[in-house]
């Protein structure tokens, strides 16, 4: 899982750049034997399963993450810029960023009077130009970068950026891997796009599939650090998370149901997790077409959107081994439109 997620971690994807990542899923896949993979029209990236039935299931997981991109250049070298999806400000100060082509820079901070007057606009980049003529040599305005941050391991914690959510996009590669040739129903794993700004992705991908059950893969907040901002009882190493509810969805509890019978029967160790703030493509998968029950699993994750994201290694191996017993259940299609 290690050398995995280091890989994942590493590869360069902000929502609506997302070339890079899904070259590094494909060639991941390929090696999985898996050579059907398809790139639909805004990006996603498709491996389906199973023959076609009357009961196919959508897993996604966002390959894209935050990120930001150049607005300005101005005359003395500094770069000006405005996020990309949801990133707190008063983290950014001295922040490494990584642009795709190689460039290197640190965020600055104009001077204020206190911290709460901090904005966006009162940060920029400094690639250590000289001058607006030798940035623009550099870089281009609507270029864009990521946080510079490398991933480390501590005992059975996974340290970087970009794990919101390249951990789920791990959890679906291992579980492709180990998931036998016969299914139950048929399924489609995706890897979206554009999920950080909008869970786009997910919406145009979840028409074209039209599963009938659906199902997210993605990290979400813990409340296990010192007066954490959002309580919950959600904990690294105690079991990925059963998703209840969260800013964009409320998943459909016979989904849930499903998901923590399985787990006991299994004797997997889970967690129920309702988010306070914040969504997950599970939130544009239920509203496809007329509808899809939909559930969410939840990797549990610290720090999330900055360069320090932290999750748990049991963590994610039980996660892989309840969506493999998930989708070796069948899902009865008796209550799959109706309740």
């Amino acid at each position: 899982m290690k050398e995995l997620l280091t890989r994942l971690t590493a590869a360069f994807g902000p929502a609506g750049r997302e070339e890079g990542i899904r070259a590094l899923l494909q060639r991941e896949l390929e090696n999985l034997g898996e050579s059907g993979a398809v790139v639909d029209d805004l990006g996603n990236l498709i491996v389906s399963r199973g023959e076609p039935a009357d009961r196919r299931i959508l897993v996604a997981a966002h390959m894209d993450g935050i990120g930001f991109m150049i607005t300005c250049i101005e005359e003395n070298g500094f770069l000006r810029f405005t996020p990309i999806g949801g990133i707190q400000v008063h983290s950014l100060p001295g922040t490494r960023l990584r642009f795709r082509g190689g460039i290197t820079g640190v965020i600055g901070q104009e001077k204020i009077k206190e911290q709460k007057d901090l904005e966006f606009s009162r940060l920029y980049i400094d690639i250590g130009a000289a001058s607006g003529k030798e940035a623009e040599q550099q870089v281009q305005i609507g270029d864009t970068a990521v946080f510079n941050a490398p991933l480390a391991a501590e005992g059975d914690r996974f340290i970087a950026g970009a794990l919101d959510d390249r951990a789920g996009c791990a959890l679906l590669l291992e579980t492709l891997k180990r998931l036998p040739s016969t299914l139950p129903q048929a399924v489609s794993f995706v890897f979206t796009v554009q999920e950080e700004v909008g869970l786009r992705g997910a919406q145009a991908v979840s028409y074209r599939i039209n599963p009938q059950f659906g199902l997210a893969v993605d990290v979400t907040r813990t409340g296990d650090t010192p007066e954490p901002q959002f309580k919950t009882p959600v904990s690294l190493g105690k079991g990925p998370a059963i998703k209840i509810k969260d800013n964009s969805v409320i998943c459909h509890p016979r989904v849930t149901a499903l998901m923590r019978r399985v787990a006991e029967e299994k004797n997997i160790p889970y967690q129920i997790e309702v988010l306070e703030q914040g969504g997950t493509d599970a939130g544009a998968i239920h509203l496809s077409r007329t509808g899809v029950p939909t559930g969410a699993l939840s990797i549990p994750c610290r720090y999330i959107h900055t360069p320090g994201e932290m999750v748990d290694r049991t963590d994610m191996e039980n996660g892989v081994s309840l969506l493999l017993a998930l989708l070796q259940t069948e899902w009865n299609g008796s209550w799959g439109r109706s309740w």
